[in-house]
């Protein structure tokens, strides 16, 4: 029964080759091309007032050297949203459910913002691991625990990622066994499983649309500490 739990995030195949790959690179035929014409339709129109309300929600509190991330950011946390919700539907796979995959899009980010404020502000960066007015016995300490806690980030953003949309999957699963197995049995409890397995299912909507926001809000805000 366990096995049979965690087989969804195992990479499907077909004929013995693994399909991650289709799941990665699904997502960006979802979005809608503008068309070539001056009018566009309403779902072009919706789509570009969200990615600008976003983005100019993310830039504000950078400067406007952080501002050359816009386009990464935003493309991240739209690709982000579509693997998530996709992973919701029946029969499908979330690649954002492999840690190693998350790994992939954190640890280069991250390091692209440390090289940043290594390259441009040396002195600004490195004194974020020592904070103005420690006592000196407390220099060695705080600076060793300062390190650790930097080079932990990337590992928090992907563990994060990772946890939280596994744990989704597992209690719908469980729930949705519950209803499977108590319909026949006992009508009335399986009618209120479903209630709140449907409840689930929404909490899990807002999960997947959170935790991209979270995923790509941290960027964020490790770009701007080096900028």
């Amino acid at each position: 029964m366990v096995t049979s739990l965690f087989d969804q995030f195992a990479s499907p195949a077909l004929l013995g080759i693994p399909l991650i790959a289709v799941a990665i690179f699904l997502p960006w035929t979802m979005f809608p091309n503008p068309a070539p014409r001056w009018m566009t339709n309403r779902l072009i129109t919706v789509q570009m007032w969200l990615t600008s309300r976003f983005t100019n929600q993310l830039m504000l509190p950078l400067s406007v050297r952080g501002h050359k991330w816009a386009l990464l950011l935003t493309s991240l946390m739209l690709y982000l949203i579509t693997i998530n919700m996709l992973g919701l539907l029946p029969y499908t796979f979330t690649p954002t459910t492999q840690l190693s995959m998350n790994m992939g899009f954190a640890f280069p980010l991250w390091l692209a913002t440390v090289i940043i404020g290594m390259r441009d502000q040396p002195t600004m960066s490195l004194g974020h691991l020592l904070p103005e007015g420690t006592p000196i016995p407390l220099i060695p300490a705080l600076i060793i625990i300062e390190t650790i806690s930097l080079f932990i980030r990337p590992l928090a953003l992907g563990v994060r990622l990772t946890a939280n949309l596994t744990a989704g999957h597992l209690l719908i699963q469980l729930l949705a066994t519950a209803v499977y197995v108590l319909l026949p049995l006992m009508p009335t409890v399986a009618i209120l499983t479903a209630t709140v397995f449907f409840l689930l299912t929404l909490l899990e909507i807002a999960v997947a649309l959170i935790q991209a926001y979270v995923f790509v809000l941290l960027l964020s805000l490790y770009l701007q500490e080096n900028i």
